[in-house]
């Protein structure tokens, strides 16, 4: 691996619209994927999202019915996932989940565990003021999610595996879906975006980006 071959991996990702329903992702590969999600940054290491990966064609109709956005992609994709923002009741700083994540995986001394709790209230509260709504909550969860998804889409690329990030679904709908047909709990959960995951039927048109002058401006 070396500069090049990783640009090369950004120049080959695009939106994939089109996938080869009959060619499927090898599992260790997929799993890979995964894996780059999971190991992913997120805001105090707190992990404010979870995944699922829908094979089921019949909850992949239900999905496409709501999804304007994914009318080719979801049907014929080898794997769908949906990455999910935990709400409210699981990231607020004194949840249990919160104290699971410093304790059991985390593993913070005492002395530790007492500062950071007070620091994620602060941060919280009136930092980033997530407590004022479960929107801002969710969405602050919805942050993160979209890091691990970056991080899933280069991994995909980078093993000739194409994707397509998909925001284009009907809110409600898709959690009313994950709720009664994949065991989600919306009091808890919400969908924040959907990826699919497969190999391209033809060659995208060249990608088009703006110049990098007219996207950075260096400070010195």
């Amino acid at each position: 691996m070396n500069m090049q071959s990783i640009i090369n991996a950004y120049q080959f990702r695009h939106a994939c619209k089109d996938f080869n329903p009959e060619k499927k992702i090898p599992e260790e590969q997929f799993e890979a994927i995964i894996e780059m999600a999971r190991l992913s940054p997120s805001s105090f290491g707190f992990e404010q999202w979870d995944m699922l990966v829908i094979m089921n064609p019949e909850i992949r109709e239900a999905i496409r019915e709501i999804a304007p956005g994914g009318q080719l992609q979801i049907p014929n994709c080898s794997h769908l996932a949906v990455l999910l923002g935990k709400k409210m009741p699981i990231m607020r700083f004194d949840s249990s989940y919160i104290d699971y994540m410093l304790k059991d995986v985390q593993k913070v001394p005492d002395e530790v565990y007492t500062f950071m709790k007070e620091f994620v209230e602060r941060f919280q509260r009136e930092t980033f003021r997530l407590l004022d709504s479960d929107r801002a909550m969710f969405d602050w969860s919805c942050k993160q999610a979209y890091i691990a998804l970056g991080n899933m889409l280069t991994g995909a690329a980078l093993m000739g595996i194409d994707s397509c990030p998909m925001e284009g679904f009907d809110p409600k709908a898709l959690n009313n879906i994950l709720e009664t047909r994949c065991g989600m709990d919306q009091s808890t959960h919400g969908a924040a975006v959907l990826c699919a995951f497969g190999y391209r039927v033809k060659e995208p048109r060249a990608k088009t980006r703006r110049p990098v002058e007219k996207v950075v401006r260096w400070i010195r």
